[in-house]
């Protein structure tokens, strides 16, 4: 399945929906962690700009999360 185009904003949103909750941020990357799997993930987040293909998939790795997964979450 192909990853959507979305800004950093929007993937913050839908990693809050699966149960990740923001821990800090630092300039522009916002740290969400997740309470019971332990998983801890890192999402850009630039001025509406949106989220290189590649990265995101990263994201989607660090957050154990598969792309229909994510996609259901937006």
């Amino acid at each position: 399945m192909k990853l959507p185009r979305i800004t950093g904003d929007e993937v913050v949103g839908a990693l809050k929906r699966a149960g990740f909750v923001v821990d800090r941020q630092r300039g522009s990357h916002v740290i969400l962690v997740h309470p019971q799997r332990h998983r801890r993930v890192s999402v850009p987040v630039h001025a509406s700009k949106t989220v290189k293909v590649g990265t995101l998939s990263g994201i989607l790795d660090d957050a154990c999360l598969s792309a229909e997964e994510f996609t259901a979450l937006l």
